[in-house]
């Protein structure tokens, strides 16, 4: 495995309890000596960037002459929220802080690999399916907690009695195909992208790639719309009350 500068630094620092954290949670990496990857390291990077971000813009906030991180912040939190209120409608704002979060991810994530030394982790398809399914069970969970089990239940039945069984078969499988399509969208866009991206690089250094990364950057700011979007409508449509 051909390990980033930082994902060496981690593995330098935190090998040991890494791996015996996989051990216990029966994980067997493939390079023992070296089992942070490339992908997770970038995660981590990632995070921590955030946070800093976060902690920044917290300790300088300012009415009167707010900063341009403050101004980005806020200029994210509207979009969001706009998006939010026009597809959930009524009590969106609780769900704003995980889609805001998850969206910054998203986009951090993509757009990382950008910086010479790093990669997208959004280019493995672990990180898209670990967002896809946080995302799944947090649509479902406020589901349960806005109509209560047994109304939640009834999202899968449909509007007419004698068809529910095979109604429910079909959202049954329809809920499983949206990780897989959240996934699988996100992946996909990410990875050929870079690819594509490295193909014109070694073939054309100078200036035809240039072109490319502006549009990576067009793929990573749509496919992260695109995910904030359809956990919108999948948090409007468990979240919706029956007339």
């Amino acid at each position: 495995m051909e390990q980033l500068w930082f994902t060496a630094l981690l593995n330098r620092l935190l090998s040991g309890p890494a791996l015996s954290l996989l051990m216990a949670l029966g994980i067997h990496p493939r390079h023992p000596e070296a089992p942070i990857t490339n992908t997770v390291s970038m995660q981590i990077l990632v995070a921590l960037l955030l946070t800093l971000s976060f902690v920044i813009v917290r300790s300088r906030l300012s009415v009167d002459r707010p900063g341009g991180l403050q101004h980005m912040f806020e200029l994210v939190e509207g979009f969001v929220g706009n998006l939010g209120h026009e597809i959930i409608g009524h009590d969106s704002e609780r769900y704003l802080p995980y889609l805001i979060t998850l969206g910054l991810f998203i986009l951090s994530c993509n757009l990382i690999g950008l910086i010479p030394g790093f990669e997208s982790p959004t280019g493995s398809p672990v990180v898209p399916l670990g967002c896809a399914a946080v995302t799944w069970c947090y649509y479902h969970f406020h589901g349960i907690r806005t109509n209560g089990p047994i109304g939640y239940l009834k999202h899968f039945m449909g509007p007419v009695a004698w068809l529910a069984p095979g109604m429910f078969i079909i959202e049954i499988f329809s809920h499983l195909a949206r990780l897989l399509s959240l996934t699988v969208r996100l992946y996909a866009n990410m990875f050929a992208g870079e690819q594509v991206t490295l193909v014109f690089f070694s073939l054309i250094p100078i200036a035809a790639p240039l072109a490319f990364e502006g549009l990576h950057i067009f793929v990573a700011f749509i496919q992260t719309y695109v995910f904030v979007l359809l956990a919108c409508v999948y948090l409007g449509e468990a979240t919706a009350h029956d007339h």
